[in-house]
């Protein structure tokens, strides 16, 4: 039997990706293993969206070619997609696809191994308008279950590539969502984690069904415990989507709403279409709608021109919008992005310590959410044993641990907490 390993860089939805080819070559007879075993395929699915993204997918490449020389190796992914012809270039690569066209990846290994020829296959994705179809039935790593629904993106935020590498924004069909959907309940899967390159913008491209009816749909599905969003724009939570949450206790209580920066002159910088008054509006219709919501975020530290009284200014900002968790990142420098040819790059030493301010504020807001959640009843997802504890997250994403019992792991039970801390939550069973 012919052996495949997957190494994966980057993002869910690359995750995502990775385990639908995995199925399907495992579907075709192919062994599934490790990525640091030896195998007769090794398959790299790569990142770009930073240069030192970049830099680990090449190294990758370079380390599971030394592993087994005389594999196919075959690179997809985003930094493929950008600069295919250095990878075609790295001896010992054998194929290269970009980020169309994955579910023909098994045939192009089997063409390989019959001819011999070096492969590239890499399409030009800024007039791409097709969801390429591929299913996942089941995770090798994850109890909760992705679900990808759409690809692209349109927003061209100053400092992002993966509008390039990815095209526009293209809408899965909602019948495809929603079989797949069906299957993955039927694989006992009791959470579903919709995911995207641009989530929200599901439906852009689609006639008569937008992403309020996909949503609509899915949590109507028969069997589903939990459904959550991997991450969604400000301004495409319509107060429809938000009462729907409201409405119907599947729909995870938390959101993560990607903040990036709390300057307005940053956002403006950044291609953000929206203020920090605006984000601060929806977030208190959110909170008002939907008690107890959990609201994570992204920022990036260091943008070019942020001065110190930014900084200050974002930081003010996150204190008031209370987020429950932030997701801290400091600005890097990608090549082909017009935030890289911005003046005023900010040292790295300087967003290095604001960084740091931000990681001590995270833990601070992060610690006055969960006290908040003390003593309240919570609906947990147990995920794995570790030791003396079982874990999982709650609706709102806490991550709780109570006594060591793998009976419960991916069973959905209510569970009170009885300590609350940042670092480890703790709770019983009821």
């Amino acid at each position: 039997m012919m052996k495949v390993a997957f190494y994966t860089l980057g993002c869910k939805v690359n995750t995502y990706e990775s385990e639908a080819i995995a199925e399907l070559f495992a579907n075709h007879g192919y062994e599934v293993v490790h990525p640091r075993d030896y195998s007769d395929v090794y398959i790299i699915n790569t990142c770009t969206v930073t240069n030192s993204g970049d830099s680990k997918s090449r190294k990758a490449i370079r380390k599971l070619i030394k592993q087994n020389p005389e594999a196919v190796v075959a690179v997809m992914g985003c930094y493929s997609q950008m600069d295919a012809d250095t990878v075609a270039s790295i001896d010992g690569v054998d194929i290269v696809i970009g980020t169309s066209h994955r579910e023909q990846l098994l045939d192009l290994v089997e063409e390989h191994i019959r001819h011999r020829r070096k492969i590239k296959e890499v399409t030009d994705m800024s007039r791409y308008r097709v969801f390429d179809e591929i299913q996942v039935t089941s995770f090798q790593e994850n109890t909760r279950a992705f679900l990808k629904i759409e690809d692209g993106c349109n927003h061209f935020c100053t400092y992002c590539i993966i509008p390039f590498a990815r095209g526009r924004v293209r809408s899965r069909k909602p019948e495809s969502v929603l079989e797949e959907a069906r299957k993955l309940i039927a694989h006992n899967y009791h959470e579903i984690v919709l995911t995207g390159i641009h989530t929200g913008g599901y439906g852009q491209d689609l006639e008569d069904y937008s992403f309020y009816d996909l949503l609509n749909d899915l949590s109507n599905l028969e069997g589903l415990k939990r459904l959550r969003i991997s991450s969604i724009e400000m301004n495409e939570l319509s107060e429809d989507i938000i009462k729907l949450m409201k409405e119907n206790d599947v729909f995870a209580k938390h959101l993560h709403i990607p903040l990036q920066s709390g300057s307005n002159k940053i956002l403006k910088k950044m291609n953000r279409h929206y203020t920090v008054q605006e984000f601060k509006e929806k977030l208190a219709f959110i909170r008002n709608e939907i008690k107890g919501i959990a609201i994570t975020t992204d920022v990036i530290v260091g943008f070019p021109t942020e001065t110190d009284e930014d900084f200050l200014e974002m930081k003010e900002n996150i204190k008031d919008l209370a987020f429950s968790e932030l997701h801290v990142f400091p600005y890097s420098r990608r090549s082909g992005t017009k935030a890289a040819q911005m003046k005023d790059q900010v040292h790295g030493t300087i967003k290095s310590i604001r960084v740091n301010e931000l990681i001590s504020l995270n833990e601070e807001l992060a610690q006055n959410f969960i006290e908040q959640e003390k003593d309240y009843v919570q609906s947990v997802l147990f995920e794995t044993t570790k030791g003396d504890y079982t874990e999982g997250h709650a609706s709102n994403y806490i991550k709780i641990k109570v006594p060591a019992d793998p009976t419960l792991e991916n069973q959905v039970k209510n569970v009170t907490i009885t300590k609350a801390s940042y670092q480890d939550t703790y709770g019983k069973v009821l």
